[in-house]
């Protein structure tokens, strides 16, 4: 069956207002041509990311242009195929990859410039062609809409997992992560499915009490107990957590810093409590002999890894009960803003 001719598209209008009002829908938008190297997927579902909220408020730091099609998670069925695809065929289940030129090892100057929703058009829409070079096959155990929460939080939270050679997850290991969103709950799944023992950080008994139910073996009330990271490193014995999974940034850095042991690693990932007027510096990090990593979402290889992984294991994402439509798109993000989610909130499109 050929695709129509016209498909349902959002876009970011970086010009417009600096609310989810730049958002604007085309109801008539042209499908998409497929260049030779390209893959024509009618997309099923996308999901939502911190990343994708700030965009059309004009609050992110990274590469951006005016008029792309935001979010950079999508799933979908490959529908055609250009004459040089080898990679894939019509039929296969696909999700998008974050950087669309990251395929391995370290980003470089240009693979960074190559995220999908900020550059290069992203999910949101009915049909989109993408490079075969930066599409991956999707775990058979998931639904579009779980697969679809792949590409940027839970490839995010393996990367900060697994994306050091020498400080990867090991049974045993403690890991600490913050709050409910995307990747702190991939990184709670992520190191109980390896035998690894977690702390988990939230403000809301109700949420405790998921995290719990999802394998957390401790939770802290942060806002009951500021001084979390200490009470963290107390539960380890003292020794101090192998990994955290720093999402807050200079608000929670001096606290992530408190719990880590000796040679251990933060991943730095966001900064969703916000920006903060003391943050720790150089001398704090030396002091603690921590390895402190920034890291932008990661490769192809690894979330060919990661897929793996998760259909070995059986994992399967957690996913907000409430699913929006394609055309409730600026609704979503409002809930998503308003912090009303748990997990991964989930965009289904056809």
């Amino acid at each position: 069956m050929s695709p129509p001719a016209t498909h349902k598209e959002w876009r970011v209008n970086l010009e417009g207002s600096k609310d989810f009002n730049a958002l604007e829908l085309n109801n008539s938008a042209p499908v998409p041509k497929v260049g030779d190297k390209d893959v024509l997927v009618k997309l099923h579902a996308a999901s939502l990311n911190y990343r994708d909220l700030i965009i059309p408020r004009g609050m992110y730091p990274f590469a951006q242009r005016t008029g792309v099609v935001p979010a950079s998670d999508g799933a979908g069925e490959v529908v055609a195929v250009g004459p040089r695809v080898d990679r894939f065929k019509v039929g296969d289940k696909v999700a998008t990859l974050f950087n669309q030129q990251h395929m391995a090892g370290s980003l470089d100057n240009r693979s960074v410039q190559s995220g999908l929703g900020g550059v290069i058009d992203g999910a949101l829409r009915e049909y989109g062609t993408f490079d075969q070079e930066g599409l991956v096959l999707i775990p058979q155990n998931l639904s579009y809409l779980e697969a679809a929460t792949l590409p940027c939080a839970a490839l995010t939270a393996w990367n900060a997992l697994y994306g050091v050679e020498t400080k990867q997850l090991k049974t045993g290991d403690w890991v600490i992560t913050q709050g409910t969103g995307g990747v702190s709950m991939f990184a709670v799944q992520f190191a109980k499915a390896a035998g690894a023992r977690v702390i988990a950080t939230t403000s809301s008994k109700a949420k405790a009490d998921k995290l719990k139910a999802l394998g957390a073996d401790h939770v802290i009330n942060y806002k009951e107990d500021p001084k979390w990271g200490e009470t963290a490193k107390k539960l380890t014995g003292g020794r101090g957590v192998d990994h955290v999974i720093e999402v807050g940034g200079p608000l929670t850095a001096e606290q992530s810093l408190a719990s880590v042991r000796i040679d251990g690693l933060v991943s730095i990932i966001g900064f969703l409590a916000g920006p903060g007027e003391k943050q720790p510096g150089f001398l704090e990090i030396l002091g603690n002999i921590a390895t402190v990593r920034g890291l932008l979402v990661g490769s192809r290889a690894q979330f060919e890894d990661m897929n793996r992984a998760i259909e070995t294991r059986n994992l399967h994402p957690i996913v907000d009960e409430k699913v929006f439509t394609l055309e409730q798109t600026k609704e979503a993000y409002q809930y998503m803003w308003e912090q009303k989610h748990f997990g991964k909130l989930a965009i289904k499109i056809a």
